[in-house]
């Protein structure tokens, strides 16, 4: 295209283009690169401050580490986490819900997890490994 214009571009030089823009190129479209469904999921809290406020981030993320939803909550509890999980599988079709959750110790998540299979909400199916 360059050489159409009448334009002489040696080969290092696009070579360092290529460099310098393409991590930049992988940034932008790593969204809709994604892959397709990913059957286990990965679960946890931290503590973090928002706009000068103690909160609790609740975060579901796949196993290449892309984040499937969060969920700030006021406190750690059942409610939240089961209203965090209602939260990311909401508008999920079947097949897209996932078939492991992976999660920490905290009781939280196995009460959560129960109501929501209860519910109808998760498969029974659904593993949750601690």
């Amino acid at each position: 295209m360059l050489a159409e214009r009448g334009i002489s571009v040696d080969h290092t030089t696009i070579y360092r283009w290529v460099q310098c823009y393409a991590p930049e190129m992988e940034k932008r479209l790593r969204w809709f690169w994604r892959r397709g469904f990913d059957p286990s999921w990965r679960l946890d809290e931290t503590y973090v401050k928002v706009r000068g406020k103690w909160t609790y981030l609740y975060r579901a993320v796949d196993k290449r580490g892309d984040t499937i939803d969060f969920y700030l909550s006021p406190t750690r509890s059942a409610k939240a986490a089961k209203r965090f999980l209602g939260k990311a599988l909401r508008g999920l079709k079947h097949w897209e819900k996932p078939a492991t959750l992976n999660t920490d110790k905290a009781p939280s998540y196995g009460a959560a997890i129960t109501e929501l299979k209860r519910e109808g909400k998760l498969d029974r199916e659904t593993a949750h490994r601690q």
